[in-house]
C-alpha cells in the first residue's frame, strides 16, 4: 500500500459512522498513521479526554506511556516514526467498573487494512488484553494480562505487551515491581532500536 493509499484510507477511517448509533459521545475515530512509521502503539480505545481533543493518549495514561518510552510529546506525536492505532476508533461509552471494551467493529472494518499500510513497523507496542490477544492471539490469552506482560522475552523484540498505563492500575505496579525494573528497560532498548534501524 502505497503512502497516498494509507491516507486515502485514513480519511475513510476518520469518516467511519458505522457504530453511531451506540456511542454515547457520537463517532471521532481517533488514530494518527504514516506509511514510514517504525513503532504501532495500540491500545484499547480513546476515553472521554481523547474523544474531546481528538489526540491519543493525551491524559494522565498517556503522560505515563510517555514515562516508561523515555520520550516527549514531540517524538510521541511524530506520526513519521509512531503510529497509534488503538484497537477501537472511537470511545465506547461507561460500564459498570470503567470504560466498554472496545467495539469489534473497528477490528472488522478497518485494522488489517490500516496494518498492511505501516510496511516498516519493527516494533508493535500492545497496551492491555485486546489489542494483546489480538496480535498475539493463543500465546496472550492463557493467563491475561499479568502472564503475558511477565513472558514478554517471547515476543520481543518485535512486540512488547504493557499493562494499562492507567492511574488506576497504580495497585497492579506496586505489586509486580517486575514490571520497572525489567521490562522497561528493555522496552526503551527496542524502542529506540526500531526508530534509528535499517
Amino acid at each position: 500500500m502505497s503512502a497516498e493509499s494509507l491516507e486515502e484510507l485514513l480519511a475513510r477511517v476518520r469518516a467511519c459512522r458505522a457504530c453511531e448509533a451506540e456511542l454515547p459521545l457520537g463517532p471521532r475515530p481517533v488514530l494518527r498513521a504514516s506509511a514510514t512509521a517504525r513503532v504501532l502503539i495500540v491500545g484499547q480505545a480513546p476515553g472521554t479526554r481523547v474523544h474531546k481533543t481528538g489526540i491519543p493518549w493525551n491524559d494522565p495514561s498517556g503522560d505515563r506511556l510517555r514515562e516508561w518510552l523515555g520520550i516527549d510529546r514531540e517524538v510521541f506525536y511524530d506520526e513519521s516514526q509512531i503510529a497509534i492505532i488503538p484497537m477501537g476508533l472511537c470511545y465506547p461509552g461507561r460500564g459498570k467498573s470503567g470504560d466498554l471494551p472496545p467495539r469489534k467493529e473497528c477490528a472488522e472494518l478497518w485494522l488489517d487494512g490500516l496494518y498492511s499500510g505501516l510496511p516498516r513497523v519493527r516494533l508493535r507496542i500492545l497496551i492491555g488484553r485486546y489489542a494483546q490477544a489480538h496480535h498475539l492471539g493463543t500465546a496472550a490469552t492463557g493467563g491475561g494480562v499479568t502472564a503475558t506482560v511477565r513472558a514478554w522475552r517471547d515476543f520481543a523484540p518485535g512486540a512488547f505487551p504493557l499493562p494499562h498505563p492507567s492511574p488506576r492500575n497504580n495497585l497492579w505496579l506496586r505489586r509486580n515491581n517486575w514490571f520497572e525494573r525489567d521490562v522497561l528497560p528493555e522496552l526503551r532498548v527496542a524502542f529506540r532500536a526500531a526508530l534509528d534501524g535499517p
